[in-house]
């Protein structure tokens, strides 16, 4: 397949391998998960608002589906390809077995550079690819959900175009969409309360206690580090580095988050942002920060960066920000620096997107007291089984969550089948 040839796709796989050798994973097993079930590639025209035609590449991967229906985001980004869909929907069913889900993995992708569309255009394009889906998505098959440059109201209109073709409201087919059509309480802070949550497990497992001393540097400042920034200040402990696509920005004394959040809001982003100095990208992650959680993009912790790193805990909010190489260096490390990995450290937005699911097909919606309560609990139960595991056989504590995951998902396939 055309995905095979990706770094991304093939950093996938290689992790794979390696959890697969180190839990001795029937061969049979481990032919079938290297690859996902299906590809889907698509070609989506849209009329711009000059009246010109542009079409734009898009993807959706379908992993396993052997404990329940697919389920993952969809992302706009100018350089998503089908080998980082491919490994995405990869990591998503290792992610939602972890969290014990009954839910495989999957992964959708346009390549567009949302900021650079007016909303008319980003609707025309979503409802496209909508209509293109409509035989791979559903509420029993594939349910997608927002990602890197998607939202509720991009989600919004994935279910009315699905509903509109199918003729019925089918809020289902969605999670992460507005309250106003069946969309969960608690979900937009879900995945960086989550990366907040394990941390919290973590700094127990260590002996440190959180709060007025406790240093963190986030990387990126979206969805997922915001609302990670804002639990650990309201854990008491001091936020002094943060960063987005306009550089870092450092403060000792700890930054006002809610300030922050009201700056980027008014300007789009922390450019000129005169509460804290202008630091690199790179500093931010290399900071002097008992817990630093890369929250942005991809492949930001190669060996050097890896080797630099000052931090106790390495908590990854992003999708796989750690290259192979910076995996050695940190494997190397492991008595220094505790990493909680991609797969369970993020794995609170697919929890709540659950939560959501489940409240969707019941009619009956919880509070947020309830959904916080109820994903801190299964945070805080797969960070404990990862742990075991970890101590148990001894490994990385990435392998060790993969095998997690992993064994979960051979035992469905093996109580299955293969058919025919």
């Amino acid at each position: 397949m055309e995905w095979d040839n990706d770094p991304i796709y093939q950093m996938a796989q290689r992790q794979f391998d390696e959890v697969a050798d180190a839990m001795s994973l029937d061969r049979n097993l481990a032919n079938r998960l290297r690859e996902p079930d299906r590809g889907i590639l698509i070609s989506v025209p849209i009329r711009m608002e000059d009246g010109n035609v542009k079409v734009f590449d898009a993807y959706r991967v379908q992993h396993n589906d052997t404990r329940g229906p697919y389920k993952g985001g969809i992302r706009y980004a100018p350089d998503v390809t089908l080998g980082e869909v491919a490994a995405l929907s990869m990591w998503m069913t290792w992610k939602c077995a972890i969290m014990n889900l009954p839910l495989g993995g999957a992964k959708g992708g346009v390549r567009i550079d949302p900021t650079k569309h007016s909303r008319l255009e980003l609707q025309r394009l979503t409802r496209r690819y909508t209509s293109e889906m409509v035989g791979f998505i559903g509420p029993q098959q594939d349910i997608p959900a927002p990602d890197m440059g998607t939202n509720e109201q991009t989600m919004a209109w994935v279910m009315d175009t699905y509903s509109q073709l199918k003729g019925y409201a089918i809020p289902g087919v969605v999670t992460g969409k507005p309250i106003a059509i069946g969309g969960s309480l608690g979900r937009t802070e879900a995945t960086g309360r989550g990366v907040v949550y394990t941390v919290m497990e973590a700094a127990k497992h260590l002996n440190i206690t959180l709060g007025e001393s406790t240093k963190v540097a986030i990387q990126g400042f979206g969805n997922v580090g915001s609302h990670a920034a804002l639990k650990f200040e309201k854990l008491g402990c001091k936020v002094t580095h943060i960063s987005d696509v306009s550089g870092g920005y450092v403060n000792t004394k700890g930054f006002n988050i809610q300030h922050a959040l009201d700056y980027v809001e008014k300007n789009k982003s922390l450019k000129g942002y005169t509460e804290g100095d202008s630091i690199s990208q790179k500093d931010v992650l290399t900071a002097p920060a008992d817990i630093v959680v890369p929250a942005a993009t991809g492949h930001q912790i190669d060996e050097k960066v890896a080797a630099q790193l000052k931090c106790r805990i390495l908590a990854e909010g992003a999708n796989g920000p750690t290259t192979t190489e910076g995996d050695r260096v940190l494997k190397e490390r492991q008595k220094d620096i505790l990493v909680i990995p991609d797969v369970l450290a993020n794995a609170g937005g697919v929890t709540v997107s659950y939560f959501e699911w489940v409240q969707g097909l019941q009619n009956f919606f919880w509070s947020a007291k309830e959904i916080n309560r109820e994903l801190a609990k299964l945070m805080t139960k797969a960070f404990e089984e990862v742990m075991e595991t970890q101590k148990k056989h001894k490994v990385f504590m990435r392998t060790a969550a993969q095998m997690v995951g992993i064994e979960r998902v051979a035992k469905a396939m093996l109580a299955r089948g293969l058919y025919p």
